[in-house]
């Protein structure tokens, strides 16, 4: 058995012993990832550790921690006050008003992630206020920076094309930009519709009994003043000066913490370190499958088949699969030129394909493993967080298993360019 099968075997039983056993998976996957990489990848202590996703965990831990100081002290709550009396009471355009600013972040140049732990805090404390689903409130930030997240100017787009460009392939920059934004929006309208978002108050007056949506607005003290300049702040080192949302989060609550303390002792034990093993754990194992080859070993194995129309679809299938657990962009400069060969036939539209494998590989960011789905599972307060766990581990199934074949549906399969 070669060693790329085994790692993949490991894999799938770190799946089920945490399921069925409800054993941290993180922890599971740092078992997995010293036995694997020593006995199988003959690798050592450094590199296993190359994958321990460093930038990750600092972008949790601070961002978790500034936002259960903004929780500490009212600022949270205030800015869902400020959010209800904005959209006159209706309730039901809170989700929609989030997908909004979170597509525009990533449109104008915010890293995705960034976008997402900029909005998520404020969008989830605002669904747990409110009494709305924070599966819903989660998808429609993550769906938003995604539908945003391919504009010409935007990250993700900049890289697309550029790798597009130096592989020699047409492109359209508008087509691609216009796919991502089109099926996200279309994923936000269906999980708007399939967790309740037809049921909230359109209008003041119908908002649900015990709940006010018209509440007079909170007082701004100091410390309510000084985190709103913080969040500001953090708005401005991400989208102005290009900081990593990280550092920058977590020397802002420790700025605020020198000056409330008592507010920064509460907010660092409620940081979300569950979520931090979980996430660093499975993402360090991955880290191990990318050193010994088991993600390029996939992708040749598809790639080597005959018939270019189901070659395209089994890479839309890994791009997305793959993604779940890994960094996007990675995934996409590893898959688009592995697509170039078959593209180079001129079987397959390069434009329709290299826009299916973009979105696939994506639009699964809502995975609890992925950045994104991380950040809104450690951003969700007063939640039970092994079902809302759960809840986001199925909701990205499904949408890996049906978001790469509608993509190859629409944009592969008429030979788009």
């Amino acid at each position: 058995m070669s060693p790329e099968l085994i790692s993949i075997i490991v894999l799938v039983a770190v799946f089920v012993l945490a399921t069925t056993r409800s054993v941290n998976m993180g922890a599971l996957s740092f078992a997995a990832a010293f036995g694997v990489g020593e006995l199988v990848a003959d690798l050592d202590a450094d590199g296993i550790f190359a994958g321990f996703p460093g930038d990750l965990f600092v972008v949790l831990v601070g961002v978790t921690y500034l936002f259960a100081l903004a929780r500490a002290n009212g600022t949270t709550e205030w800015l869902v006050h400020a959010a209800v009396r904005l959209v006159r009471g209706r309730v039901a355009l809170i989700p929609w008003v989030m997908f909004a600013i979170t597509g525009v972040l990533t449109a104008i140049g915010a890293v995705s992630p960034a976008a997402v732990a900029i909005v998520a805090p404020i969008a989830l404390s605002f669904a747990a206020r409110y009494d709305i689903s924070p599966l819903l409130m989660g998808a429609m930030v993550v769906h938003g920076a995604q539908g945003g997240g391919f504009s010409p100017i935007s990250i993700y787009g900049s890289i697309v094309n550029g790798i597009v460009e130096r592989e020699k392939l047409p492109g359209n920059e508008i087509t691609l930009f216009l796919a991502s934004l089109v099926v996200n929006l279309v994923i936000a309208a269906v999980v708007f519709v399939v967790c309740g978002g037809l049921k909230l108050p359109r209008h003041a007056a119908t908002a649900p009994a015990g709940v006010s949506v018209e509440e007079p607005a909170m007082g701004l003290t100091p410390d309510r003043v000084a985190t709103l300049l913080a969040l500001v702040g953090l708005v401005v080192a991400v989208l102005v000066f290009d900081l990593d949302a990280g550092l920058a989060a977590i020397t802002l609550a420790a700025l605020l913490s020198l000056f409330w303390p008592q507010d920064g002792k509460k907010a660092a034990n409620e940081i979300s370190w569950p979520t931090v093993l979980l996430i660093c754990g499975v993402l360090t194992y991955v880290g191990v499958l990318q050193e010994m080859g088991t993600i390029d070993y996939a992708g040749r194995a598809v790639s080597d088949i005959g018939v270019p129309l189901l070659a395209a679809l089994l890479l839309c299938y890994i791009g997305a699969i793959i993604s779940a657990f890994a960094s996007s962009v990675g995934i996409m400069g590893a898959l688009i030129p592995l697509a170039v060969p078959f593209l180079a036939k001129g079987d397959i539209g390069p434009v329709g394909m290299v826009a299916a494998l973009s979105v696939s590989a994506t639009v699964v960011d809502v995975s609890p493993f992925s950045t994104n789905g991380a950040l809104v599972l450690a951003a969700a307060p007063d939640v039970d967080r092994d079902r809302f766990f759960r809840q986001l581990m199925v909701y990205g199934g499904v949408v890996v298993a049906v978001v790469p074949a509608v993509a190859w549906l629409a944009m592969v399969a008429p030979g788009l360019g």
